[in-house]
């Protein structure tokens, strides 16, 4: 499929639309940057009602791609790391977005459950009560905040490139290299918005995933795409061919970062409180331990 030149960029076009939050595109997702942006829908004013239905049914229902790693992944088998998929028999939702889940869910006394879905999607989903919360990879931003409310950050991420082993731009030594170089980002994402930081490149119309991303450059459609550094291991093992951008020692290669968030829907901040009370609970070495440990499960 053919990727055309972006007629506007992102950045510019949300500052115009001020539509940006999560809602509209499609987990990062990203997710994932994850990591991420998206389309909000209809905005609800904030209460500090102590009034809620989250998770009234004896559930938390967790939104997120399951599609994601190492944020959020799909296995078979059960174990003390995962939680069930909604809806899907022999499905799983693994990756570190669900250690924080089922911290907030056994807080709440709640059984956590993956409600799997597009990026794009989670936004609208939460607003409308689809699902209670999203732990899906993704990146608080004033433009979701205006739909939805935000936690505390459970990780922090980066953004970097990833092109062909055989490309010319495998060498670059500055980001201006890349000027003219076709990019691709994931809709609604950080992983689009960043683009807009190299001097003249080819903004490509950003795609639904980041499966489909990395089958666009391994196809040669396009120069490079935008990644979480985060997620590196998994991804180049996967994808053999391909190699991340390194300038100066460093594969981080833009200003922007990607702070992890979980989200709920507005008019709960009794919620919240408890929600971020849970995760400042956790020590950053406890975090980095998580994040380690689930770089050992990841789906080949």
């Amino acid at each position: 499929m053919s990727l055309n030149h972006k007629q506007m960029s992102r950045r510019s076009f949300l500052r115009v639309s001020g539509v940006a939050a999560m809602g509209a595109g499609a987990v990062a997702l990203t997710g994932c940057g994850p990591s991420t942006e998206t389309t909000d829908s209809s905005s609800t004013s904030s209460s500090s009602s102590s009034t809620t239905n989250f998770g009234s049914d004896g559930k938390m229902r967790v939104g997120m791609e399951v599609a994601y790693p190492p944020y959020n992944f799909q296995v078979s088998q059960e174990s003390d790391n995962t939680i069930p998929v909604e809806g899907e028999s022999n499905a799983y939702a693994d990756g570190y977005d669900i250690v924080f889940a089922k911290k907030i869910a056994d807080a709440f006394s709640l059984q956590p459950v993956a409600v799997k879905m597009e990026f794009s999607g989670l936004v609208e989903a939460l607003t409308n009560g689809t699902i209670d919360i999203i732990c899906g990879g993704m990146t608080a931003t004033d433009e979701r905040r205006q739909s939805i409310d935000f936690s505390d950050p459970y990780w922090d991420g980066h953004y970097g490139l990833l092109v062909k082993k055989d490309s010319k731009y495998a060498n670059a030594t500055s980001l201006s290299d890349f000027k003219g170089a076709a990019v691709l980002g994931q809709r609604d994402t950080l992983l689009d918005d960043v683009i807009d930081e190299i001097d003249g490149v080819n903004h490509l119309t950003p795609v639904d995933s980041v499966p489909a991303q990395l089958s666009a450059v391994n196809q040669g459609t396009c120069d490079a795409i935008t990644f979480d550094v985060e997620n590196k291991k998994g991804l180049l093992a996967a994808n053999p061919n391909l190699v991340e951008v390194v300038i100066n020692g460093s594969d981080i290669l833009f200003k922007e970062d990607a702070p992890i968030n979980a989200g709920i829907a507005k008019g709960q901040d009794d919620v919240l409180a408890k929600i971020n009370e849970v995760i400042n609970g956790v020590s950053q070495d406890e975090r980095q331990q998580y994040w380690d440990d689930v770089q050992t499960r990841l789906p080949d």
